[in-house]
């Protein structure tokens, strides 16, 4: 169940400092999936909280979160559990007719995946797209009423839904109004845990990764929400496209993690080189000792009002610069980690 989970949900988390909040539903199809195995799942998220199940086995459609189940009545259990056991049987007829279109056999999946998400400065986004063994297969454009086809087996599919100009308008109206209503909703059910806010513990370090190149690193960890953002600054300049950046990895306690890495240059050993992060309102700032110097790197935590965001070319991320205020609180002084 675990890997099939693994195939179903796949988060993408940017890096940036600006909060936003999601709602997807996720649902797969399995054609000879085993023994004991379901042919069809369905899970909801809020962010990346698990809110509601459903398997072909149980047949009914439960809450994950307390505060999911302590709202909804019981009538909307059993209301969406009808629901989805048309799904499962909609699914199924699909991904057959999916196996007959390929020429296929044995164990294959078709999943889908809508929802929409709520930006900080209050606009929103709404998606809604289909897979088949994990590779993208129809995408819908909800501002031109299409899909897009990836193959040509996707082109049939796209023209007997394109033929619907009904069920077009329904989901566009479903992403852009019902969905997000939901969402707020089910944000105001989970505020004291989805509206949270934890700040990072930053470190850096120095490894050399090989013979003869140093690398820095700069890792946060036991942060939430997941929006983060970090940027590794060379004598006061930022280096954008000399970063590596790690993935926004769940901690497995209801926190997240990343990473930012960075080369030294080999060529001069007086260079300053600092990780700066940015989460929330707080910003961090870490300075990388010289390689002789042994004192403590020094972090200055900031609280501050946004001054300006800027779109970084080349990597997607969008960083945010606040106004540094400081504080008898705003200084912070770690030892040197391990390396």
């Amino acid at each position: 169940m675990v890997l099939l989970l693994a195939l179903l949900v796949v988060f993408t988390v940017k890096h940036s400092a600006a909060r936003t909040h999601s709602l997807r539903y996720f649902r797969l199809g399995i054609s000879d999936p085993g023994q004991g195995i379901p042919d069809f799942i369905s899970v909801g998220y809020v962010d990346s909280y698990p809110i509601t199940t459903y398997d072909s086995i149980s047949r009914v459609k439960e809450p994950r979160a307390l505060w999911m189940a302590a709202h909804l009545a019981p009538d909307h259990w059993e209301r969406y559990t009808q629901l989805l056991r048309g799904w499962q049987r909609a699914f199924a007829v699909e991904l057959k007719r999916l196996q007959s279109h390929y020429n296929h056999s044995g164990f294959h999946t078709y999943q889908r995946m809508i929802g929409c998400e709520l930006l900080e400065d209050g606009n929103t986004t709404g998606f809604l797209q289909y897979a088949y063994d994990g590779e993208d297969f129809i995408i819908f454009d909800k501002d031109m009423l299409s899909w897009t086809a990836v193959d040509n087996v996707a082109h049939i599919i796209k023209r007997m839904w394109e033929a619907n100009q009904h069920e077009l308008q329904y989901q566009k109206n479903w992403l852009e109004e019902e969905c997000v209503a939901w969402l707020k909703r089910f944000l105001e059910y989970g505020k004291d845990i989805l509206q949270r806010t934890e700040p990072p513990l930053v470190r850096v370090n120095r490894k050399e990764t090989f013979p003869g190149i140093t690398t820095l690193f700069c890792t946060a960890h036991g942060f939430y929400p997941p929006e983060i953002s970090m940027i590794w600054m060379k004598n006061g300049k930022e280096m954008i496209q000399e970063m590596d950046h790690g993935e926004i990895l769940p901690s497995g306690d209801g926190t997240y993690q990343t990473w930012v890495s960075l080369e030294l240059d080999p060529q001069s050993s007086s260079d300053l080189y600092s990780c700066h992060v940015e989460h929330c309102d707080i910003q961090k700032v870490l300075q990388v000792p010289q390689e002789s110097e042994t004192t403590p790197l020094v972090i200055k935590a900031v609280s501050g009002s946004v001054v300006v965001a800027i779109a970084l070319a080349g990597v997607g991320l969008l960083a945010w610069r606040r106004r540094l205020q400081k504080d008898k609180n705003g200084v912070i002084y770690l030892p040197a980690p391990d390396q």
